[in-house]
């Protein structure tokens, strides 16, 4: 078994094909990856993407989401639209057994979505809910707000799932108009495998094809943080302290140095225990039952960003808590213990990340994405295991702009 890249030719068009056959277990998996075309695009009204993707798992205008839905279950098929911010994507999964049903019925899909008056007011009424019952998760709110302050005035200041007012004004003008945008095959990635051979797929697959659109690409833009170093307080009726943090993180999505990025942030915060923060700032100081960070860096944005909650009256000492470790952290990099226990866990778990034959189709597909070749993993695991302490602490001190925090926090 091994993952390719290879390419169909429709229409002019060269579309991407990520494939691997597996030859033992009965199965097929098959993504339709359409690049740009996450809410990145939802710059005129927030959560049109989102409900763009419930629409698509209503089933069909002819025989509604019930009768759908209850053939697929009958014949053990799945078929799940979803959006990233970066990514638009249709799955489908099935015994290999079930594999010609399954595309005939993503062609339903295709050909004939359940686009009408009735299911969108369904979806609007949904998502109108689960926004009236965020206004009493204090995690959200924090979050929220944090975004709204770092990313202001960019389509990033909101959630996937949009504003109220903007989620009333959609109508089936938008979606409509949004399907055109997104299932087009300027915009198609396709990932697929399972017990089957790729010429038999290819075949199988330019029929899916004729069902798809032509466009002109979507653009894919880079979005700048606001580095405002602000704090935020908003006052609820709240037991404890919720505190949000972020900063911004200077660095290409595709350099050469982003396993320097994962090792520092496994070291600084989304390492779990033995992490700065969480030794810190739970285990010496008890301020928190957890405390996690990470840094996102993708084609469109990237930042460094964290969470933690608090007894009200640690509040204070807990956000300058944070504040302090960051900068100490820039100013005095790791130690060789924090080293050498991050190489073994990486190295360690790497087989972990691989597990199943979705896990491997996903990796390859983010490779791919990033502009790797499908070896990368391992050239990385070489790469870590080198490193010296000195490597990583000139890198770690390269990236003082992460200090420049900003808080968002959510309080009595």
């Amino acid at each position: 078994m091994a993952i390719k890249l290879e390419n169909i030719k429709y229409k002019d068009i060269n579309i991407p094909v990520i494939f691997e056959e597996h030859k033992t277990l009965p199965i097929f998996n098959l993504q339709l990856v359409f690049k740009n075309s996450g809410y990145i695009n939802d710059t005129n009204l927030s959560g049109l993407t989102n409900i763009t993707s419930l629409i698509l798992n209503e089933g069909t205008l002819k025989e509604g989401v019930i009768d759908f839905s209850r053939k697929l279950e009958n014949n053990a098929i799945d078929i799940y639209a979803s959006n990233g911010f970066e990514t638009f994507v249709i799955e489908v999964s099935c015994l290999k057994d079930q594999y010609p049903l399954a595309l005939k019925y993503l062609s339903q899909v295709l050909k004939n979505p359940n686009l009408n008056q009735k299911t969108l007011d369904k979806i609007k009424k949904l998502q109108l809910t689960s926004l009236a019952q965020k206004q009493d998760d204090f995690d959200h709110i924090a979050s929220s707000n944090l975004k709204s302050i770092i990313y202001k005035n960019t389509v990033l200041e909101n959630t996937s799932i949009g504003t109220k007012n903007d989620i009333e004004k959609i109508t089936l003008k938008d979606i409509k108009s949004n399907i055109s945008n997104i299932i087009n095959l300027n915009n198609l990635i396709i990932v697929s495998g399972g017990k089957i051979k790729y010429n038999d797929f290819k075949n199988d697959i330019l029929k899916i094809l004729k069902n798809i659109n032509i466009k002109k690409t979507n653009k894919l833009y880079k979005i700048a943080m606001n580095n405002s170093k602000e704090v935020s307080i908003i006052k609820k009726d709240t037991e404890q302290s919720y505190i949000y943090f972020a900063s911004n993180f200077n660095m290409p999505y595709n350099s050469k140095e982003s396993y320097k990025t994962k090792m520092a942030s496994f070291i600084l915060g989304s390492g779990g225990f033995g992490s700065r923060l969480m030794e810190e700032i739970r285990v010496k100081h008890g301020l928190a039952y957890s405390v996690h960070s990470n840094i996102t860096n993708k084609k469109s944005h990237s930042h460094f960003t964290g969470y933690l909650q608090t007894k009200l009256e640690n509040t204070n000492k807990a956000k300058e808590m944070v504040q302090k470790i960051v900068n100490e952290f820039v100013s005095n990099g790791v130690t060789q213990n924090e080293l050498d226990a991050t190489k073994k866990f990486l190295l360690g778990s790497e087989p972990l990340r691989t597990e199943t034959f979705s896990q491997k189709l996903n990796r390859a597909f983010s490779l791919f994405y990033q502009g790797l070749n499908f070896n990368y993993p391992k050239d990385e695991l070489e790469l870590i295991n080198d490193i010296t302490l000195d490597e990583l602490n000139i890198f770690i001190k390269s990236h003082s702009e992460i200090q420049d925090l900003t808080f968002s926090i959510v309080t009595k």
